[in-house]
């Protein structure tokens, strides 16, 4: 039996609204893979300013260990039109900025609150980071928007030989269009937080 996943939609007012909740299919396709990027097809010169992404709840700083933090990530689609191929993942990382630092993934966990089954569920990527595909609608209208609900931690066995600019967040990605080429690209709802100093 195919298990139907939920997410909230709702316009995109700085009141709240009513949610109205849709239903996504358990297998989605993603954009297709061989769709570059709207920024490599534009050496850099397209910007997306479709998707506008808040986050709520994220801390400055965090205490390691068992401790869970949530958070709520929105992301709204500002434009006059919809949004196709819509595709939602989640990632719980750090910013590299020189040669040898550690990225903080693999010590983390994220999960995202699946409303069909009313639990939490793990997001691990294969290489064993802290992330991945989470359910959502495929199609994003105008001033409509997408409210997740995420939660991380970090393990004390997080090495504190350096400093870490670590992030959460979401990120939707869609199919758009550079010139008359199709290109993927993409709108994030991140914040950013510090794990203690070592």
């Amino acid at each position: 039996m195919k298990l139907r996943r939920t997410l909230s939609l709702s316009a995109a007012t700085a009141a709240l609204l009513p949610v109205v909740v849709a239903a996504a299919p358990a297998s989605q396709a993603a954009p297709a893979a061989e769709i570059p990027s709207c920024s490599d097809v534009s050496n850099g010169q397209h910007h997306n300013n479709a998707l506008v992404g808040r986050t709520f709840g994220i801390p400055k700083t965090i205490t390691l260990g068992t401790h869970w933090t949530t958070y709520t990530a929105t992301l709204t689609n500002a434009s006059a039109k919809e949004l196709k191929s819509f595709e939602l993942s989640a990632k719980l990382g750090s910013y590299i900025y020189n040669e040898g630092e550690r990225d903080l993934s693999p010590y983390g966990d994220l999960q995202y609150w699946d409303t069909s089954q009313r639990a939490w569920k793990t997001l691990r990527q294969a290489g064993g980071n802290a992330g991945g595909t989470v359910p959502g609608p495929k199609t994003l209208k105008p001033r409509e928007s997408v409210h997740m609900q995420l939660r991380f931690r970090v393990s004390k066995d997080l090495p504190l030989d350096q400093t870490y600019d670590a992030y959460t967040g979401l990120t939707g990605t869609f199919i758009d269009r550079y010139r008359d080429t199709d290109c993927t690209s993409h709108g994030d709802a991140r914040g950013s937080f510090y794990p203690p100093a070592g």
